[in-house]
């Protein structure tokens, strides 16, 4: 990683995934985007300008690690999901004590109004915390939206209860251009008040004039994940996975609805899908259809569902995995939920036979819980009281 140092934050560029380091001190005065970029420290959103006037930039930070609303970049899409500042009920969704909502409002309307309306909206750059001291990863240069979401989709107000109270707060969705450096000269007309875009990154100006979005794309170079990937990173990941793994020891078949609730959060458009029953099940825990495209264009495709409700060290290794594969029908794909990991030999071979399975380890069990409003321990075993009981199976 590329570490750039204090003394140098205030001619420095900006390099995608460099560490910019603050001070020392122990105090908010350690924040480095007030020198970097001349912002306050305070808040997730940090901006030059007025929100009832002209916003000259715009920076989202987010520590990415906060269960109940999961900040997160996408960097095999370059879509970054993040939410706004609204996390508390009392509150009107705009009535924030930043403006940030209204701001994400303001830049996403601005953004959907033709070439005069993005002129309109402020470069954003994106920063996540080190999880060192006060020390700051560049992320990238964002624009609102994504080329492959609705515009409906692309800002949304979500519900939410705390307290025992219900509020809402946006969930935006951002496009990650193709700019790996972004030039001192850039910023410091920025800064200035006095925006240059020549001096701005292809990437951006072709937004600005055309609406064209181009994503900074990573590939992955490893297509199979390691153990460790698989299973959650932090003790709260892991105290949600013992609570769902808990909640159906001795009843392992009722996993079986839980994982196709789980399903349904991966693949959004899944149109249909059944629990199969325990003797007639032709050795899958599910049968669903997936919807690709819209209206009477759209068509339907099969998947076969694999639900194991495992506790380490088992994991799901060849023989598992085979059975699965087995049992795929001609076009159908398969979708294998466990609570723990696939095993390395097992996961290598369906990426490198091609098989068309679609893995949901204990980490993205997590990360989808935590997307959808249940981002702890707490959270979890109401959800798995309310949606799956414990009854006679």
């Amino acid at each position: 990683m590329r570490i750039i140092p204090v003394e140098d934050l205030e001619i420095t560029e900006l390099y995608v995934d460099a560490c910019y380091e603050g001070k020392r001190n122990g105090n908010a005065g350690d924040d480095p985007l007030p020198r970097l970029l001349k912002v306050d420290s305070q808040g997730g959103f940090r901006k030059r300008g007025r929100v009832a006037g002209k916003l000259h930039m715009l920076v989202l930070t987010s520590s990415m690690n906060d269960p109940d609303w999961p900040d997160s970049l996408d960097r095999e899409t370059g879509v970054f999901t993040y939410y706004g500042d609204n996390k508390k009920p009392g509150r009107e969704l705009h009535e924030t004590g930043r403006h940030g909502n209204l701001i994400l409002k303001r830049i996403f309307e601005d953004s959907r109004a033709g070439s005069a309306g993005r002129l309109e909206v402020p470069p954003i750059f994106l920063f996540a915390s080190s999880g060192n001291w006060r020390d700051a990863i560049f992320l990238g240069l964002a624009v609102p939206g994504a080329s492959d979401l609705d515009a409906s989709e692309e800002l949304v107000a979500i519900w939410r209860t705390a307290e025992g109270s219900r509020f809402q707060n946006y969930r935006a969705r951002f496009t990650v251009l193709d700019a790996a450096v972004i030039s001192r000269a850039w910023l410091d007309s920025i800064i200035s008040g006095r925006r240059d875009d020549s001096l701005a990154p292809d990437a951006w100006r072709t937004w600005v004039s055309t609406g064209k979005r181009r994503p900074l794309i990573a590939t992955r170079s490893l297509e199979y994940r390691s153990r460790s990937e698989q299973l959650p990173r932090d003790s709260d990941g892991e105290a949600m996975i013992a609570a769902i793994r808990q909640h159906f020891v001795g009843r392992y078949t009722a996993f079986e609805h839980c994982a196709a609730a789980i399903a349904r959060m991966m693949i959004p458009d899944t149109a249909t899908l059944d629990v199969t029953r325990p003797s007639r099940d032709g050795g899958r825990d599910g049968i669903g259809q997936m919807r690709i495209g819209y209206g009477p264009s759209g068509i339907l495709v099969d998947f076969a569902l694999e639900a194991k409700c495992y506790s380490l060290p088992n994991v799901v290794g060849v023989k598992d995995m085979s059975r699965l594969i087995s049992r795929l029908r001609h076009r159908q794909f398969g979708v294998l939920v466990t609570t723990t990991c696939v095993d390395l030999q097992a996961y290598r071979e369906i990426k490198e036979d091609q098989h068309p399975i679609v893995v949901i380890s204990a980490a993205d069990i997590v990360e989808l819980l935590r997307r959808n409003g249940i981002g702890t321990k707490i959270a979890v075993v109401e959800w798995l009281e309310r949606e799956f009981p414990h009854k006679a199976d």
